[in-house]
């Protein structure tokens, strides 16, 4: 028996003799093996399946991240007046606080997609698990990214202010509190990318079925 393997074919000779009184010539066969397309684009498939798996825990981390440096962004100035006691808190502002419910609603929708993820895997021809993933990650694409720029253009006032209507740079007084959003605002357009790759990853799998 003899085998040889080329781009993806195997063949295998054999070859049966058969023992008698008389002059026997001797058998051979061949047998071929060929990988099917259906096998070959599993391995891609798979492959793509473990990317998207991997992008959704960093997505993750960046939403938390996000979530708990604004949700816990709170400072009070060391000096105070008789009536008056200056304080910044995310709260104080329904962009900041906006901004909180969706990247808590993108953190929770990332961990659910794992095993939905997961199982795209172990099955990668499976069309409705991609499919269902493709819609929620478009729709999160629009949340978080609504969510940034919102705050993204509190942020700007908050370093820079605007005269024309009269709205004062509170960042050189609260610079622990706008250190705090800025990085918050960042950590969300990091997780909003991330579901922009998701999406196109989806696209590019469900077009190739």
């Amino acid at each position: 028996m003899d085998s040889t393997k080329s781009s993806g074919e195997t063949a295998i000779n054999i070859t049966e003799s058969k023992s008698s009184k008389g002059k026997a010539p001797a058998t051979n066969y061949t047998v071929t093996t060929k990988a099917t397309p259906y096998q070959q684009q599993g391995g891609w498939k798979r492959g793509i399946s473990i990317f998207d798996f991997i992008l959704r825990i960093c997505a993750l981390v960046a939403a938390l991240a996000a979530t708990t440096t604004m949700g816990t962004t709170d400072q009070t100035l060391p000096f105070f007046t008789q009536f008056f006691q200056f304080q910044a808190s995310y709260d104080d502002l329904p962009a900041f606080t906006f901004f909180v419910v969706a990247n808590a609603i993108a953190s929770s929708y990332l961990v659910l997609s794992l095993p939905f993820s997961i199982v795209c895997i172990v099955r990668p021809h499976a069309v409705g698990a991609k499919l269902l993933l493709l819609i929620f990650d478009t729709v999160l694409v629009g949340f978080t990214t609504a969510a940034a720029a919102a705050a993204a253009a509190i942020v700007y006032l908050a370093h820079n202010g605007n005269s024309n209507t009269n709205w004062f740079a509170i960042c050189q007084q609260f610079d622990d509190f706008c250190q705090r959003v800025s990085g918050a605002v960042v950590a969300s357009f990091i997780a909003a990318v991330i579901f922009i790759f998701l999406v196109v990853l989806s696209a590019v799998a469900l077009r190739r079925h």
